[in-house]
């Protein structure tokens, strides 16, 4: 793996004096796994670097040009050359516009308020981050916080935005060795608290003259000065220097007005077995595991808390032991935390196999589940595949999506598909499933759907479709292929090779299922019936009649087929002016028939059939279906009965219905083959390994 990380310009990369950023860079490198892959980039003034890993950026200075945009530009040219598999920068939200031509992984790190950076103050430019970057590094769950402000709910859960807390090397603390000293480190300003602090202090230094004070820092644009000759101010020390006087310190204080973004000085300070005391202030909270946080920030709350310390000198021993004991932001963990950040984003697969199974997978299941119609519409394709995924041991979330366009329509959002679409993306959010699966789900958009393969990359996504597709329906073959450059996989009900479908995208021919817990007759078993031949159809849920001027050929097929019958007693539904039928009363209506018809719009095509195919199989009626749907591919004249025309299916229809023995016996043979090779659970089965391209063949792939 190579590793490239880019510092802010002018940032020190240099044991004389350096940067937090650099510190932070330079401690977590030598640590990492991947430390000989790593190679920094600045702009350090000083000869002598922290560590040999260091490319520095020299540039010339030019009139009317950007330094930092020069700098940038350098790096961008460098990068070229060396292809980096991640681009680490850090703290400038601005070089990402530039460096995201580059075909690297883009990882940005956020040491101070995004909202007040170049880059990433507005909500577009925060989103168009989220939507470049693999991954969004904040030193604080404050600064993700703010990063968040404005945005849309799901954005806060975006599995890009990581909190990674500064670190530092850690190090055994001789707690006896500590003095009566109380330090504060920083800038000597108003928004450091360095005000407050000094009135404080001098109390405190009045009232106990045996404990002393330093103070590390400066600041020439405010001249808040302190006298006392128990204090001392160094000025500015190096870092070394620093942890050397925490070690000897006993209370440190960081009483900071400003929101820091997470407020290293405290960290160190508690690192070294120091009793800190903080305002509550930005990620402050967050650098310490055993401290004091002021509630009230003024000299007064600040000296009442050093003075308690001083006087119970048990409890001083106790935030000092507990600071070094709970202790856990060191160099290691946090290296350990970006290490497994590169690999994650780096590597392809994310899931695991063996030669039987899949580890369990999180899916989430977006089709219309038909909750709104109160059971009558149970029985569906999209419950049998869901029901496979959970026979699998998966975790299944369904997610109905014309239920929820259905309670959702307004005057604002006519169809609801606004808010379908925002509560996917919440969704995704929360559950981040590994494979994201679509059932004629038209209303999730193009953009919801590009969004998420941007955002969560690692989230596979196929769709299912049932519908015809060939010359008569184009519109539904517009629906299948307009989300197709999207899927990982998409299935249909129709032989692909018919539909003359060309993409880079892989389409698999997907059978009907049937389901243990759906198709529970045996109609084989069965003596008699009160009719011979079952046939329904449907126009719409609620529709038995055809819309004025629409014509369906069926319609006539099966009239012609009862004067050609007039000895068969036919069941129908969905035609001749008689309703649809679903749920209970349609199984109990195939209870009392011999045969299922199963006859669809058009010319028949390659292995296209209604789910009513399925229903019947599963049901154990004869089933009888055209042979140029070429279903005899699958089933042989033992298990089905194919015809070839009307003259051809009146007789057979005579035939069948008056021959017990042998119509149970093929509908016996059909059932039980349908049942192992069509089951739910193998369709189910299919669709994931087709989706994450695990190479297994199926019954219907190897007799195609």
């Amino acid at each position: 793996m190579k590793i490239s990380i880019l510092l802010p310009y002018k940032e020190n990369f240099s044991p004389n004096y350096p940067g937090a950023v650099s510190i932070f860079v330079n401690s977590t490198n030598l640590v990492s796994k991947f430390k000989n892959d790593i190679t920094v980039y600045g702009s350090t003034n000083y000869k002598k670097r922290l560590s040999k890993n260091y490319i520095n950026i020299s540039l010339s200075k030019k009139l009317l040009q950007s330094q930092s945009k020069d700098y940038v530009e350098k790096f961008y040219i460098l990068q070229r050359e060396k292809r980096p598999d991640i681009i680490e920068i850090h703290n400038r939200p601005i070089y990402i516009k530039k460096l995201v031509q580059l075909n690297s992984k883009i990882v940005l790190y956020f040491h101070n308020d995004p909202i007040t950076m170049i880059g990433s103050k507005s909500i577009k430019e925060r989103i168009n981050l989220l939507e470049t970057c693999s991954k969004i590094i904040f030193n604080s769950e404050w600064s993700k916080k703010q990063f968040c402000k404005d945005l849309e709910s799901f954005y806060h859960k975006s599995k890009k935005l990581e909190v990674i807390h500064q670190s530092i090397t850690q190090t055994k603390i001789n707690l006896s060795k500590k003095e009566k000293l109380i330090t504060f480190v920083g800038k000597l300003n108003t928004a450091k608290g360095y005000d407050i602090f000094c009135t404080a202090i001098v109390r405190i230094l009045n009232k106990y003259p045996d404990w002393k004070s330093l103070v590390i820092g400066d600041e020439p644009r405010e001249k808040i000065s302190v006298h006392h000759k128990n204090l001392k101010n160094l000025g500015f020390q190096n870092h070394n220097k620093v942890l050397n006087i925490f070690q000897k310190t006993s209370i440190a204080v960081a009483c900071s007005r400003w929101e820091e973004p997470f407020g290293r000085t405290s960290l160190e300070a508690s690192s070294r077995g120091c009793a800190v005391i903080i305002s509550n202030r930005g990620g402050l909270p967050e650098t310490i595991t055993n401290g004091i946080i002021l509630r009230d920030l003024n000299p007064k709350s600040l000296f009442n808390e050093i003075e308690k310390l001083i006087k119970n000198k048990k409890n001083l021993k106790y935030l000092q032991s507990q600071s070094i004991k709970n202790f856990y932001l060191t160099d290691k963990y946090i290296s350990n935390k970006i290490d497994n950040y590169r690999e994650q984003i780096t590597k392809t697969l994310f899931f695991k196999s063996n030669k039987k199974t899949l580890s369990k997978l999180k899916i989430l299941h977006i089709t219309n589940f038909n909750e709104r119609h109160n059971g009558r519409l149970f029985y569906n394709t999209g419950k049998r595949i869901n029901n496979g995924f959970i026979r699998l041991e998966h975790s299944v979330l369904e997610f109905s999506d014309r239920d929820i366009v259905s309670y959702y329509r307004n005057l604002n959002d006519l169809n609801g598909s606004k808010r379908l679409n925002k509560k996917l993306l919440e969704v995704i959010s929360n559950y981040v499933p590994d494979i994201l699966v679509l059932g004629h789900a038209d209303l999730i958009s193009i953009d919801t759907l590009a969004f998420i393969k941007k955002n969560y990359p690692n989230i596979k996504m196929a769709q299912w479709f049932l519908d015809r597709m060939d010359s008569n329906w184009i519109n539904n073959k517009k629906r299948f292929l307009d989300k197709i450059d999207l899927m990982d996989a998409s299935f249909c009900t129709t032989d692909p090779k018919s539909l003359k479908i060309s993409s880079k995208n892989k389409i698999f021919y997907l059978p009907n299922p049937v389901d243990k817990s759906f198709e529970v007759l045996e109609n084989y078993k069965n003596k008699y019936f009160n009719n011979d031949v079952f046939f329904a159809m449907s126009h719409g849920v609620h529709r038995g009649v055809l819309k004025r001027g629409k014509f369906d050929e069926r319609e006539t097929f099966i009239n012609r087929l009862i004067k050609k019958t007039p000895n068969i007693r036919f069941d129908l539904y969905g035609m001749n002016n008689i309703q649809p039928i679903w749920a209970d009363d349609f199984l109990l209506a195939i209870s009392q028939s011999k045969i299922g018809l199963n006859l669809s719009q058009g010319r028949p095509a390659k292995y296209y059939s209604s789910d009513r195919f399925s229903q019947l199989m599963g049901n154990g009626l004869l089933v009888m279906i055209d042979e140029k749907t070429k279903i005899g591919n699958f089933f042989n004249r033992n298990e089905i009965v194919l015809y070839k025309n009307l003259s051809d299916l009146s007789e057979k229809v005579i035939k069948y219905s008056n021959d017990h023995k042998l119509r149970s016996s093929i509908a016996r043979n059909g059932r039980i083959k349908y049942f192992k090779y069509f089951n739910s659970t193998k369709i189910a089965e299919f669709i994931i390994n087709k989706t994450l391209e695990i190479n297994k063949k199926y019954f219907w792939e190897l007799n195609n």
